[in-house]
């Protein structure tokens, strides 16, 4: 008998990633494709289509397809659409019936962060969990919120935006116009704009003082604090703790079991773990204390897009 797998579809502003993955999360192969930003959606898929095929072509002896799962920046899962996202020059176009050109199966598509979150509930560290928070600290703050099970959508099914929740509305401008919302601090950009504003009001020495704005990235900062620099430590410090403040109002909503933490900028593991999760407990209303746990991803680095696209399609199927 054939193995059952579906396609896992993750659309990024650089690349397009995609595999094949069965229903406990066992991947078959998995390549990508250029998504090149500023064509249009037709074109993407136009391109995508024969890679898949080919990479198909080699289990298609062995394996059926059974449907498709897409993650992309500003999907619905209601509509099926991705809707004016910010790396991509799409406007608003319908993804599922595209992919109905191509194929006749069951297809869905999400957020990244809400395919992220199927994905843990399925494959990672959310097994057997029902209700959970995902956040992933990639360039921005995005979040998946699971409640009883199912992903919370909202009546638009943009519910969950956590990163747009905002820390200080006289902070810093937002990609999304206004100031302060949660991502300007706590993900791999805000991190950056952290270590720019110590640089500037302290005289600590620091071997972050020779790198440029544009040069610095969360690693190199994260390669510092590990090796005991105190200002790229104080940064992370900062990160943790506003990171720790917003998640506490975001557990006075749904009272998760679990927040898990997924992304470039969650790969600093204790670093901003452990600082997110004191500042957590000190902001928690009482009743939830020492209740939540604050967890990294359970997902295989690399190809943990793929798995929560994947996943979210599986998550369909399943109902």
């Amino acid at each position: 008998m054939k193995t059952e797998v579906t396609l896992g579809v993750d659309i990024g502003g650089t690349n397009t990633a995609f595999g094949f993955v069965d229903i406990d999360g066992k991947s078959y192969g998995s390549s990508s494709i250029p998504t090149k930003p500023q064509n249009s959606a037709a074109d993407l898929f136009a391109r995508l289509h024969p890679e898949v095929e080919k990479l198909f072509a080699t289990i298609a002896d062995t394996h059926v397809l059974k449907g498709i799962g897409v993650g992309a920046p500003n999907g619905n899962y209601y509509r099926g659409t991705v809707e004016n996202p910010p790396n991509l020059n799409w406007g608003v176009v319908n993804v599922v019936e595209i992919l109905k050109q191509y194929y006749n199966l069951p297809a869905a598509i999400t957020n990244d962060a809400n395919a992220s979150a199927i994905g843990e509930m399925l494959f990672g560290a959310a097994k057997g969990m029902k209700d959970f928070i995902v956040i992933t600290l990639g360039t921005g703050l995005g979040s998946g919120v699971v409640v009883n099970g199912e992903l919370v959508y909202g009546s638009d099914g943009f519910a969950g935006e956590i990163g747009h929740t905002v820390y200080d509305p006289a902070g810093r401008q937002c990609g999304c116009g206004r100031r302060g919302c949660l991502e300007t601090y706590s993900s791999a950009t805000g991190i950056r704009r952290t270590v720019m504003e110590l640089l500037a009001s302290s005289n600590e020495e620091s071997a972050l003082r020779n790198v440029s704005y544009n040069d610095l990235d969360s690693k190199m900062i994260y390669s510092s604090a590990i090796a005991g620099d105190k200002l790229a430590k104080e940064a992370f410090e900062i990160t943790g703790k506003i990171l720790g403040l917003k998640l506490a109002d975001a557990v006075a909503v749904t009272s998760p079991e679990a927040i898990i933490l997924f992304g470039g900028l969650a790969l600093a593991g204790n670093m901003i773990i452990d600082p997110a999760k004191k500042s957590l407990e000190e902001n928690l209303f009482h009743v939830f204390r020492n209740k939540v746990k604050v967890l990294p991803s359970g997902l295989p680095e690399g190809n943990s897009a793929v798995l929560g696209a994947a996943a979210l399609i599986w998550n369909e199927i399943k109902k």
